[in-house]
């Protein structure tokens, strides 16, 4: 339909370049996520050196995760954050030491 006796008029050429650049664009893209994979082994350390980035396993979690913070160390931040005073810490410690050993 583009072409015309020869001639493909100007949306022909538009779209001849447009699909140029977007097929090099994906060879391109391909061979750096290939280059990438490869040398980082498909672990996980990917961008600015974060895991979970290049979907590895983390520790504990689902692949490309972060472990869950047990309840000790959610209640270690909170008191950390300020959210709760050093008396509520320690007694919910407490609790939480007293209900491992009891289970």
């Amino acid at each position: 339909m583009m072409y015309w006796n020869g001639n493909m008029g100007v949306w022909g050429w538009i779209f001849m370049i447009l699909s140029f650049v977007l097929f090099w664009g994906a060879i391109i893209t391909g061979i750096v996520f290939l280059a990438r994979s490869v040398r980082h082994g498909g672990q996980g350390s990917g961008a600015w050196g974060q895991p979970g980035w290049g979907g590895g396993t983390m520790p504990g979690g689902m692949p490309g995760q972060y472990p869950r913070p047990g309840p000790e160390q959610v209640l270690a931040d909170r008191f950390a954050r300020g959210e709760i005073d050093e008396a509520e810490y320690r007694a919910r410690l407490d609790v939480l030491k007293q209900h491992r050993s009891g289970a």
